[in-house]
């Protein structure tokens, strides 16, 4: 039965590196966006900056133009969890759509961001009225459910090192032509830790040995390259 499971999860994975190089090609969302009147077209945050917070109205929808951003939840107790990230050209806040009343997660720029803000109305008309818009932002939203349940596959069967080794490669955007690809985020392992659920310390020790294998590695500005050969630590049975 485990074996059986770990072919799964292995052949889930598999499957999900190649849906996200096509995901990789970017919509160019900005042609629908001139179409529509906006009260503020764009509001611009520094790094570390609340976008919206949980538990606030959920009454628009949010486009990244240029940026970064990560969706946290808290528990009652307290504890805090990474449960996304947002890249730029992709929408977020998209659950007050589907009848959510209030957010679920808080939205925090992780570098300086240039975010486009889309009343509940005015994007719903869009999407009624531009069917190839709505066709593009449907597309977008399933491969999202996608990359949720591959989440959950990765969290179930796939060991602390193959998750953090996931996670690299979706930051480094892994699909593209090149064979390294440069994390400029400030990404901590704070923040991977609330992402693996994982201590600091563990994700310390898995950066150490992915260093040591020459999967990955640090400039002296601290920047982060991850290298396609990290791909055999998720593969590699």
């Amino acid at each position: 039965m485990l074996l059986r499971q770990g072919t799964v999860a292995k052949r889930q994975m598999e499957m999900e590196l190649v849906m996200l190089s096509k995901r990789n090609q970017r919509v160019d969302w900005e042609p629908f966006l001139a179409g529509m009147t906006l009260e503020n077209p764009t509001m611009e945050y520094t790094a570390k900056s609340s976008i919206f917070a949980q538990g606030e109205p959920a009454d628009s929808v949010f486009y990244l133009r240029r940026g970064e951003v990560k969706l946290g939840v808290t528990s009652e107790q307290g504890r805090e969890a990474i449960v996304a990230l947002v890249g730029d050209g992709e929408f977020f806040g998209e659950g007050c759509l589907a009848g959510q009343a209030l957010r679920i997660a808080t939205a925090t720029a992780m570098i300086d961001c240039t975010v486009v803000r889309i009343e509940k109305p005015l994007m719903v008309r869009m999407l009624h009225e531009h069917h190839g818009a709505s066709e593009l932002f449907v597309r977008r939203l399933l491969g999202r459910n996608l990359q949720y349940e591959a989440d959950l596959v990765a969290q179930l069967f796939n060991s602390s090192e193959k998750r953090l080794a996931r996670i690299l490669l979706q930051l480094a955007h892994f699909g593209k032509e090149s064979r390294a690809e440069t994390i400029v985020l400030p990404i901590s392992q704070e923040s991977l830790a609330q992402m693996l659920g994982l201590t600091e310390s563990q994700v310390a020790d898995f950066m150490n040995k992915f260093k040591e294998l020459g999967f990955i590695d640090y400039s002296d500005g601290g920047e982060l390259t991850v290298r396609n050969g990290l791909l055999s630590m998720i593969l590699h049975d």
